[in-house]
């Protein structure tokens, strides 16, 4: 992974007629993609000497891949994962309970909000590549539409995509056209649903609440008895 340039933390100690801050490799980076994408290159983000962002139509997905490894020397393969941006149709009664509201009822779902780069879809494909030599990587990001949301496998360029997509695949219900081997990594082949989706009901914090509230562990040199004869003494005083 790429890491932030000193040239930050010392810009932020200029006053404010300072000249902005420009990272001209990560800029360069951004117009070879522009260049070789054209208007398929949908929105894109340069946070100098931090990082770079850009989302991509989904149908230049694989060739924002070929783009990337053979033109910009991102030829190291991160990881490949997605986002479902929906907020959850429970409200958010499975969180802690400083997400409730005041009078303790779960906090109402909100709008649809997107990070850097931003959105237009609830799901969204993020996968991250890295040029070693240059030392430089990019996040790319690109909107899913359709029921299942479907996009074409990096497999043909990155042979590591591989399990990734088949993650994707598991737990956000994200179809890979194209993927050699699209099955199960972790649950059982009949297994129905989703589980990293937002609208899965994660049922073991409905029987618990999360965080655990039931479990009280005992001070230091506490047993059972001290802690029986604590609340017999604290029902006396009530």
């Amino acid at each position: 992974m790429s890491s932030p340039d000193t040239t930050t933390d010392e810009a932020h100690e200029t006053d404010d007629t300072a000249e902005p801050v420009v990272d001209d490799t990560r800029d360069a980076l951004v117009a070879s993609l522009a260049d070789a994408l054209g208007d398929a290159l949908v929105s894109s983000e340069v946070q100098p000497g931090v990082d770079v962002w850009v989302r991509v139509d989904a149908g230049a997905w694989v060739e924002t891949a070929q783009t990337l490894q053979g033109h910009c020397g991102m030829v190291y393969f991160n990881f490949l994962s997605a986002i479902d941006w929906q907020p959850s149709p429970f409200g958010r009664d499975m969180d802690a309970v400083i997400d409730r509201e005041d009078d303790g009822e779960p906090a109402a779902p909100a709008d649809l909000e997107w990070g850097i780069t931003g959105g237009e879809q609830r799901f969204q494909l993020l996968a991250r590549v890295h040029d070693p030599v240059g030392h430089l990587g990019v996040h790319v990001k690109c909107d899913l539409e359709g029921d299942p949301p479907e996009a074409d496998t990096w497999t043909v360029v990155y042979p590591g995509a591989d399990w990734h997509e088949r993650e994707a695949w598991e737990m956000f219900g994200i179809n890979f056209r194209g993927h050699p081997n699209l099955v199960h990594l972790y649950l059982p082949s009949e297994f129905e649903g989703h589980p990293l989706r937002k609208d899965y009901p994660l049922l073991a914090r409905r029987v618990k609440p999360w965080p655990g509230i039931v479990d009280v562990e005992l001070m230091p040199g506490q047993d059972d008895a001290d802690d029986e004869a604590d609340d017999g003494e604290d029902a006396d005083d009530s």
